[in-house]
């Protein structure tokens, strides 16, 4: 007899969690979720890692959700408290039909304008397409949805088997165009590419050809993570239901590894690049940058740096060559002034004066800003900018 669900209200302390900077991937500042469990049940999640499942018994994940009924109420005193940037919102798993906190917790960031990202594997987003469109109007929203595969994919039944209650793709990529048909930002989390089932060249050219056929404008992919608890009970997953990926995983993720070993994820990232570019679509997501703010053009380098470091994981840089990049990224992040005010007052040197900054990076930060003073943010094409690189 299947297992139901059971939903537990509660008052939680906190809902808003800070983080130091932006993250490179899908630059949020902030998060905000309205429950703990989710009843789609992928076997894979990484939410089943004890920090985001608190739970003794691992196998409650699905079926015991915790529902933070003052979510909204917490997140409107805490919004009032911090500076304006992203924040990452939103579960519709089966739960927000009834609760609907998720659309509570939308409607705080449109009162207090909030730029808002949403990661998704449900259309039940649709039914928020309202207020998604009034804070788009106000500032921003990306709406990205979590897809792995195509129904034409060749292991789509048993990806299906392993995404468990996960609406089927072909209603997330509805979903998308739907999204992308009202002038939202959207495109996909092609994450995690799971290794004998996600990383072949059909997969990876069908989900994203159809990305790009349903209004996609980025594919964001990243390899399976696994951890703790998370990774036992995936592990005891495989090993009743496919021996075989069982073993591989087993070579794949050894003892005390979070990440796949032995340099198969680049070449699989290097062909997600390879076909996004043949389609016209990007492997980054463009990060929310507004004109009037004061360290806009601060931001536009930031995510120069961060899609050069990408670039340099592709091709094997050695880590003494990215660290220039990620330091100087990250000082420029905590630079409370305009890099363009720095630049007219004190010239390269100003540049090359912020901490891990130095001379070949101060360059680059200073053809930024000459590329922004001839054509506005907006205009800045990473590619305009790539030759003036040195060698590190």
């Amino acid at each position: 007899m299947p297992r139901k669900v059971k939903f537990i209200p509660y008052k939680t302390r906190t809902i808003l969690n800070k983080h130091k900077r932006s993250d490179h991937w899908f630059w949020t500042r902030y998060t905000a979720y309205p429950y703990i469990g989710c009843q789609h049940g992928c076997e894979f999640c990484y939410c089943r890692e004890k920090k985001y499942a608190p739970y003794e018994e691992i196998n409650d994940f699905p079926y015991v959700i915790k529902v933070k009924e003052n979510a909204p109420h917490l997140l409107r005193k805490a919004l009032n408290k911090v500076s304006k940037d992203v924040i990452a919102v939103g579960d519709y798993q089966p739960a927000e039909k009834k609760y609907e906190i998720s659309r509570r917790m939308l409607e705080v960031c449109l009162e207090l304008d909030f730029p808002v990202f949403i990661l998704e594997r449900s259309p039940l987003v649709l039914r928020d397409l309202d207020l998604l469109q009034e804070i788009n109007k106000r500032t921003h929203v990306s709406v990205l949805f979590s897809i792995i595969h195509t129904a034409q994919s060749p292991h789509a039944d048993k990806i299906s088997r392993m995404e468990r209650l996960a609406p089927i793709p072909e209603l997330r990529f509805d979903a998308m165009e739907k999204i992308a048909s009202k002038g939202i930002q959207t495109g996909i989390s092609f994450m995690p590419i799971l290794p004998g089932l996600c990383d072949t060249r059909e997969n990876i050219n069908l989900v994203i050809k159809k990305c790009a056929d349903h209004g996609g404008q980025f594919v964001l992919a990243a390899p399976l993570t696994i951890a703790d608890q998370q990774k036992t009970y995936f592990f005891n997953f495989l090993k009743e239901y496919d021996a075989d990926l069982y073993r591989l995983y087993q070579r794949l993720y050894p003892l005390k590894s979070y990440g796949p070993t032995g340099g198969n994820w680049i070449e699989t990232a290097t062909l997600v690049r390879e076909i996004c570019n043949t389609t016209g679509i990007r492997d980054r997501m463009p990060r929310p940058i507004f004109t009037e703010e004061k360290r806009a053009l601060n931001k536009k380098a930031i995510e120069y740096l961060a899609e050069k470091l990408y670039a340099m994981e592709l091709g094997r840089s050695p880590a003494h060559k990215m660290w220039p990049f990620r330091k100087a990224a990250w000082s420029v992040e905590d630079l409370p002034q305009d890099i363009g005010l720095v630049y007219k007052q004190m010239g390269l040197k100003g540049l090359e004066s912020i901490q891990h900054v130095g001379p070949n990076i101060g360059k680059l930060l200073e053809q930024i800003i000459i590329n922004h003073q001839n054509t506005g943010i907006e205009g800045i094409k990473n590619d305009d900018i790539s030759p003036i690189i040195t060698t590190f």
